[in-house]
């Protein structure tokens, strides 16, 4: 017997920048996606925070799919700056 209820959660695709290609799991609030989602990972060693916005949604099997595109410029950077990289700065 199929369970009438909608499914709590979808399936979350970052379609391109530093996350781009991999999924994750996210509970529906009110029904409803998420417009913005912010993702914590680590990158060249630091800790860096990355903003996602919602695109395209889609079914997939009977699971709710939803896209979600790079915001750069509310990111962190996805580079370390080379200023930072070395800790004895330009030798001055």
């Amino acid at each position: 017997m199929t369970d009438a209820r909608q499914d709590p959660e979808y399936i979350v695709e970052y379609a391109d920048g530093p996350l781009a290609g991999q999924t994750d799991r996210r509970f529906l609030v009110d029904g409803k996606v998420d417009e913005r989602i912010g993702v914590i990972a680590a990158v060249e060693g630091l800790e860096s925070t990355f903003w996602y916005v919602a695109g395209e949604e889609r079914d997939v099997e009977g699971q709710k799919l939803v896209s979600y595109r790079f915001d750069a410029p509310d990111s962190d950077p996805v580079e370390a700056d080379k200023e930072d990289e070395s800790i004895f700065g330009n030798g001055a």
